[in-house]
């Protein structure tokens, strides 16, 4: 006997169901709440083989995809696995590609793994594309990748036209008069024609 009153057990012996259940549930029971809603440092958020998701995803952390994805994802390092499906923009730090990304992908570091695929744009400060990867799009270094989309579109100036679309029927009446102007022209300056 132990001083808290329960038998010592010999090291050997098994333990029963009933024992390991409960006390597995009691330190799941007390690791859920002291957990916290943040992402701890070492784990990341997963989208599951079998799931698919239509709409965006925002991740505070590191997230691994290993299911589908329409949508934009945003997470502070993204990882696409084998067999992955992502369709729609990437916004993160880090993002490593083992699956399929079909869209942009704005990040500062980016790389392309273990037969990875991209068909989009990728606006990076570092990439790397392994032999057995596949991308096919556009790469452009940038010094801040992850801004806003939209505050690349604000730095070009933007024309309004306040003119409205002119008639087909006004086109044919200047098209007469400039031939007409051109044949007087021509008459002054050559003579008439015969």
């Amino acid at each position: 006997m132990l001083k808290s009153g329960v038998p010592e057990k010999d090291k050997n012996a098994t333990a029963t169901a009933p024992e390991v259940l409960g006390r597995t549930m009691q330190s799941h029971d007390q690791a859920w709440a002291r957990s916290e809603p943040t992402t701890k440092a070492g784990t990341a958020s997963c989208i599951g083989s079998d799931m698919s998701i239509v709409g965006n995803i925002e991740c505070k952390g590191a997230a691994q995809v290993f299911g589908r994805i329409e949508g934009e994802v945003r997470a502070s390092d993204l990882q696409i696995n084998d067999g992955a499906q992502v369709e729609g923009s990437i916004i993160a730090q880090n993002v490593t590609v083992c699956g399929r990304v079909k869209g942009t992908i704005h990040a500062v570091r980016v790389k392309l793994q273990n037969g990875g695929v991209v068909e989009g744009d990728i606006f990076h400060r570092s990439l790397s594309i392994d032999e057995n990867s596949q991308f096919e799009g556009s790469s452009r270094r940038v010094e801040n990748p992850t801004e806003m989309p939209s505050s690349i579109d604000a730095k070009i100036p933007q024309t309004t036209d306040t003119q409205s679309p002119t008639p087909m029927s006004n086109v044919d009446a200047d098209l007469q008069r400039v031939e007409s102007a051109l044949t007087d022209w021509s008459e002054s300056t050559v003579g008439p024609k015969h």
